[in-house]
């Protein structure tokens, strides 16, 4: 074994550098924070050992639950319509009809690449309490304003829209990629046999889309269970009125940094991992399950 190692010892030297980042800035971290989140730490003292108290704590504490099912929900109002929306877009600048195909794609993809804090401003003047244009709006056609940002749900929906927003035309890109592996004759028998173009969508398109659409889900979820600049800058550490925008990220950032309880983060980042690879697996298996149906 070591013979072989250096023998090629020169490949090995090559590909070193990404090893040594890696260990240094990925492995370790990780390691550290599951030892950290067996240990009562302030961030700048001396650590003492707590054994599975802040994992005991974490399970009884409503505000942790508060935040998993601000989480859940969030990612609900927004994946959901988010994907639909994605693939929506994708089916349609996939068309022979649509004109200025690549500028459009330029256009859907700008907001993945637009600050986000810079869009979580502007959306919070969108959803202003007193002077937001959604207010105007609502006053032009005759009904009450609403406190969007003084409401669970108000939060909740913002935050939501900005995630649609964000990444809806990421996700269009990535199924316009699936949509031109899909042999052009299969849509061509179609037309002959008189399918409609709603039709060719959901006999068609969806069907083959379906690893494409597994793969969009799973990211998704990942990154739905971890949100955080969005309601963060739209209503602050605490999560707003009512904890209505308290993610789970938002919690841990907030005892850990805010609070200084490094240890009950690291212990709260852990149960975070378990959460969204059981969410995965949950996912997977449902797209699994229909698409072998």
């Amino acid at each position: 074994m070591m013979r072989q190692i250096w023998k090629h010892r020169k490949e090995y030297l090559a590909i070193s550098p990404f090893y040594v980042l890696f260990a240094i800035f990925g492995l370790f971290p990780i390691a550290f924070s599951f030892y950290l989140s067996f240990q009562r730490w302030d961030g700048i003292g001396e650590m003492t050992f707590n054994g599975l108290n802040n994992y005991r704590f974490m399970l009884l504490d409503p505000e942790f639950w508060k935040a998993v099912k601000n989480t859940l929900l969030i990612w609900v109002y927004s994946t959901i319509p988010m994907l639909f929306l994605a693939l929506l877009i994708a089916f349609l600048l996939n068309s022979a009809f649509v004109r200025f195909r690549t500028l459009f794609r330029i256009g859907y993809f700008l907001p993945n690449v637009t600050s986000l804090v810079a869009v979580s401003i502007i959306f919070s003047t969108l959803f202003a309490n007193n002077f937001g244009l959604l207010n105007y709006l609502l006053s032009v056609v005759g009904l009450d304003a609403v406190e969007w940002l003084n409401r669970t749900w108000g939060i909740q929906t913002a935050v939501s829209a900005m995630v649609v927003w964000r990444w809806a035309g990421y996700n269009s890109i990535i199924y316009l990629a699936g949509l031109q592996s899909i042999p052009s004759v299969l849509y061509e028998a179609a037309r002959i046999d008189g399918a409609s173009t709603l039709q060719t969508f959901f006999r068609i398109t969806v069907p083959m889309l379906r690893p494409v659409i597994l793969f969009t889900v799973i990211t998704s979820t990942i990154g739905g269970m971890q949100l955080f600049t969005e309601p963060q800058v739209l209503v602050g550490n605490n999560g707003g009125a009512g904890g209505g925008g308290l993610t789970i990220v938002l919690y841990l950032y907030r005892e850990a940094f805010i609070n200084n309880y490094f240890g009950y983060g690291a212990a709260v980042g852990w149960g975070m991992f378990i959460l969204i690879a059981v969410f995965s697996i949950v996912n997977w298996r449902i797209v699994q399950h229909r698409a072998d149906k």
